[in-house]
């Protein structure tokens, strides 16, 4: 009697923790990044009534005779499946998928964490809510992100001046029609080039067929219309043999032969400006090889293809890639690398001791971090603007707390019963 007695207050004990755990899984439905828990039992030792016998001869075998003496709680494992997604459209909102870990530091500790909610503090670190930092690999000046070194705190340089570059390459590609006359109109394209200093300036380039004996030929000339400056003194001839491009001198000579082997843009130095407008200190090499003479309309005005240069540039966003690295967006169109998000995974993640404020730090059971980048090494990618919830299933834990609310009642009920068994006992004497 007294065995069942202590059997069921097991058996409270063990419920009470299914409770427990049940309760803090529902109160827990909208934690971002949070991660289920379940309750595992198993029995304790048991008392031996009887040992079992092997059979001997003519006597058959017996098995033995035991008495559980409760139950005990196993263990509490977490559920580390994919959270659902809920979109945000903030740009310091991350989500994972797949396995891995942001890796954040408060203090000297380092600790793990799949809730992305994450905010810029006064000096433009990525914080938590509740102030840990961020970790990954900043870019250098060039945007060059180094995975291979130590990870540091991430941060967005807000503000943060994109210095201007000076052109010194452009290409002009499209067709000049074979069918064109020399007292046609030119054909008129537009280039935007910039100086040392990031000072835009409207480069417009004019090709002109050429009157007879200058059969496909073709004079171009390139003018600063910003500044009034002619770019190529002496125009530029092109001659075009079965509508391929190919260079002339100013002699109209024929350059060597194997020039045209690969792509050769033609260079034209640039007259420094006069008056308050700084001046070009570079080169700029046009490209004209990709042009080409065939039937049809001249199109070449409307096929500019990308120059070198900028004009200086102010941080004013940044966008998250798959991989994690975080890429500015300034003022002056151009894109640069600032640095890249580091991710963590572990070789048992059911290691991890719970640290608070939905984060974890590696235990004696979960194995050594192994942080790189996402999409390498088995961890997931990333996206921005969405967040990973909870992944309780509130059905399953509803069904959990009746499961628990049952145990719980059936081990009292061993308890009464034991109680009046015990009552009826002490009452032999009367």
């Amino acid at each position: 009697m007294l065995r069942s007695m202590f059997s069921a207050i097991s058996g409270l004990r063990a419920h009470q923790t299914k409770l427990d755990v049940a309760g803090n899984n529902i109160a827990n439905v909208n934690t971002v990044g949070f991660k289920a828990s379940q309750t595992v039992f198993e029995d304790t030792l048991s008392q031996v009534l009887r040992n079992g016998a092997a059979p001997n001869g003519d006597v058959a075998g017996t098995n033995p005779a035991q008495v559980g003496l409760g139950v005990k709680v196993a263990g509490i494992t977490t559920n580390f499946g994919q959270g659902s997604t809920q979109n945000t459209g903030r740009a310091s909102d991350f989500m994972i998928s797949g396995d891995g870990f942001f890796v954040t530091k408060v203090g000297n500790e380092q600790l793990y964490t799949r809730a992305g909610s994450f905010d810029t503090d006064g000096v433009g670190n990525l914080v938590t809510p509740d102030g840990a930092k961020l970790q990954g690999w900043m870019a250098n000046a060039l945007g060059v992100v180094d995975p291979n070194g130590p990870i540091q705190d991430l941060r967005i340089p807000t503000g943060q001046v994109l210095a201007p570059v000076a052109t010194t390459g452009s290409a002009i590609s499209g067709n000049l029609s074979a069918g064109a006359l020399s007292t046609d109109t030119a054909v008129t394209s537009q280039i935007q080039m910039y100086d040392d200093l990031g000072n835009a300036h409207a480069v417009s380039v004019t090709m002109s067929k050429m009157a007879a004996p200058a059969a496909n030929r073709w004079s171009v000339n390139l003018v600063d219309t910003t500044t009034g400056t002619t770019l190529t003194p002496t125009p530029v001839e092109l001659q075009f043999a079965d509508g391929s491009a190919t260079y002339l001198g100013a002699d109209g000579q024929p350059l060597p032969a194997g020039t045209l082997a690969a792509p050769t843009p033609a260079s034209f130095t640039v007259a420094a400006p006069t008056g308050a407008v700084p001046a070009w200190t570079k080169d700029v090499a046009v490209d004209l090889s990709s042009l080409t003479q065939f039937g049809g309309k001249s199109d070449a005005a409307a096929k500019t293809t990308a120059q070198s240069g900028s004009a200086m540039g102010v941080l004013e966003g940044y966008s998250l890639a798959s991989d994690g690295t975080i890429v500015g967006i300034y003022s002056n169109g151009l894109r640069q690398n600032i640095g890249q998000l580091a991710l963590a995974t572990f070789t048992n993640p059911g290691g991890l001791e719970k640290a608070g404020n939905s984060s974890f730090r590696a235990g004696d059971n979960s194995g050594n971090p192994l942080v790189g980048q996402a999409g390498t090494g088995g961890r997931g990618s990333l996206s921005a603007g969405a967040l990973e919830m909870s992944n309780v299933d509130l059905a399953e834990e509803f069904t959990g707390l009746i499961v628990a609310q049952r145990g719980f009642q059936a081990n009292s009920r061993v308890i009464t019963t034991s109680d009046e068994i015990l009552q009826d006992l002490v009452q032999l004497k009367r």
